[in-house]
């Protein structure tokens, strides 16, 4: 995105004022009440019309007549009113104030005198070399001179013009350039842990009655414990447990190719996944040239979905569709795909050892912001490591297991046991006494992160609970967070939801879109013939001519139909 990107859906909530009984009389609206019924004297009436017409150069009433020249002064008029209009608004925009551009709120001037010196970018790191990396010499400033400082939403509509269900909301994003110019110059210090590595295991064998896999290992309850209390060294397990390293035999294999791209070296990725052929891919959109240059867009996907693509004819050798790279998964280790979705969705910091910041966001949602924008708002902005939305409506997980069952989202048996384990490890429902945690429940198909032992640590024990229990991820956030801010100094983002509405867009799945039925055609009918029951009552009635008005039956004719057209546009 470059500056300003989709957000609010734009609806109207305005109406056309009530004109019914207003007419054009003299350059003014009047109403029609204000005309008298009394017929006036012909004498009195020609006479006023004759002292206008003195009143004003006889060669427009010659040439044009009162009713053209009434016209001509109305539009030179509203020329006049639209030139003033277009210089206030020009004015208006080269001020350094927030400009709201199509419901987001886009930063198109930067008040900080030392933006040249913050937009210098240093060159791409030597990772051989030890070298400084692709970071920036000075960073946008925070706090009170930060361009967003005074940034406020706005008023909501009256309440009988509010839009029912979830809505994106206006967010303050810095130009691309100044965002570049905020990445921090080092990583983020991770609490207590620095060293973290992860369990090997070639032959994985369960020992206690509780999930797990041949994927993710079957770590026992005591390991699963132990892994919460947080140490500066920790080995854990974190799925890949089989293979020499991630996507070599380990269940979820790549290419040689692919692995050898997968290892590179990347400041920022942003990736999705589409499994089971679900989803229909979206292409971002109001990408920055410096994004699309520096910041590459993974897709992974199985092979069921790669045969649906060469079938489309949607995928060929050169593995890209639009800006996506694409990464095809063989030997996928569950059968249900959206099981499979989250294993690039919490473990991209396996698949992806060598980078900064990543962006995952889910198969069917189209991403509509700049990757750098979005990091500046929500983390380096933040000064947070770990940021995902909230839930729109719920932040109970009690509430959030009852509407998973009420939907059918997952078996109801499997969902109750998970609640029931966490209830008895002290998950209660949340209240205002888990201030400042403002919710349990997150909207999760969207994660902001930098790769760090923490957060690496955490999404390594949240798919631990996704692989033991249900694949409902939001069930079991609360309980990873809350186990580890108990241990350690950390917090994570949690924004709003319409925040997250405002950088995505939410598409349909593919099977929901084949089966819509096509969009039904509005036929226009044109607009009925003006005053026709008028004329057939008039028809055969002699209407006497006066003065100018006696001229040919065409010109009457045509003098009377643009009048007609003048009272149907007021």
């Amino acid at each position: 995105m470059t500056g300003g990107s989709l957000g609010l859906r734009a609806g109207s909530y305005g109406s056309l004022p009530n004109i019914k009984n207003v007419i054009a009389g003299g350059g003014r609206l009047l109403h029609s009440k204000s005309f008298g019924s009394v017929r006036k004297n012909p004498i009195i009436m020609l006479s006023g019309s004759r002292e206008k017409e003195r009143s004003l150069p006889s060669i427009w009433y010659r040439y044009l007549g009162r009713r053209k020249f009434s016209m001509l002064l109305l539009v030179a008029f509203a020329v006049l009113v639209f030139v003033l209009g277009s210089f206030v608004v020009n004015k208006e925009s080269n001020s350094p104030n927030v400009d709201q551009r199509i419901g987001t709120m886009s930063m198109a001037h930067y008040i900080n005198a030392t933006r040249n010196e913050a937009s210098r970018i240093l060159g791409r790191r030597n990772r051989q070399k030890g070298g400084d990396g692709n970071r920036f010499q000075a960073s946008v400033s925070k706090g009170a001179n930060h361009p967003c400082a005074n940034f406020t939403f706005p008023p909501p509509p009256p309440p009988h013009l509010r839009r029912i269900g979830p809505r994106p909301c206006p967010v303050c994003y810095l130009p691309v350039d100044q965002a570049i110019a905020s990445m921090p110059s080092s990583p983020s210090e991770s609490p207590v842990l620095h060293n973290l590595t992860y369990v090997h295991d070639e032959n994985p064998i369960k020992t206690e009655p509780h999930g797990g896999s041949d994927f993710g290992g079957y770590p026992s309850l005591k390991q699963r414990n132990d892994s919460f209390d947080i140490k500066e060294s920790m080995v854990v397990h974190c799925g890949f447990v089989k293979g020499s390293k991630p996507g070599h035999q380990t269940g979820f294999d790549f290419d040689e190719s692919d692995l050898a791209e997968l290892q590179q070296f990347h400041e920022i990725i942003v990736a999705s996944a589409i499994f089971g052929n679900y989803d229909l891919i979206q292409q971002p959109r109001n990408i920055s040239e410096e994004a699309k240059r520096n910041v590459p867009f993974y897709m992974f996907i199985d092979e069921e979905t790669e045969a649906y693509m060469k079938n489309r004819s949607m995928l060929d050798s050169s593995k890209r569709v639009g800006l996506w790279r694409i990464i095809v998964i063989h030997n996928v280790p569950y059968s249900d795909a959206r099981r499979n979705g989250k294993v690039p969705k919490l473990l991209l910091h396996r698949i992806f050892p060598n980078i900064r910041y990543s962006i995952w966001i889910d198969g069917k949602l189209q991403l509509v912001v700049d990757p750098y924008q979005i990091l500046e708002r929500f983390l380096w902005r933040q000064n947070a490591n770990f940021a995902i939305s909230r839930h729109y409506r719920r932040f109970d997980v009690f509430v959030e297991a009852e509407a998973n069952k009420a939907a059918g989202k997952y078996d109801n048996s499997s969902i109750d046991a998970q609640v029931d384990f966490y209830r008895t490890e002290g998950l209660t429902p949340y209240s205002e006494a888990k201030l400042p945690i403002i919710s349990d429940v997150p909207e999760g198909c969207v994660l902001i992160k930098e790769h760090i032992p923490i957060t690496n640590l955490f999404t390594c024990l949240w798919f631990n609970e996704v692989d033991r229990f249900t694949s409902r991820d939001q069930l079991s956030f609360g309980i990873v967070r809350d186990k580890m801010m108990a241990k350690v100094d950390w917090h994570i983002n949690m924004f709003l939801d319409c925040e997250r509405r405002n950088f995505v867009i939410q598409a349909y799945h593919r099977d929901l879109l084949e089966h819509m039925p096509p969009p039904v055609a509005v036929i226009r009918h044109p607009p009925a013939l003006p005053n026709i029951i008028t004329r057939e009552r008039n028809q055969g009635k002699k209407i006497p001519r006066h003065g100018k008005d006696r001229r040919s039956g065409s010109r009457h004719h045509h003098k009377a139909s643009a009048g007609n057209r003048e009272g149907n546009f007021f």
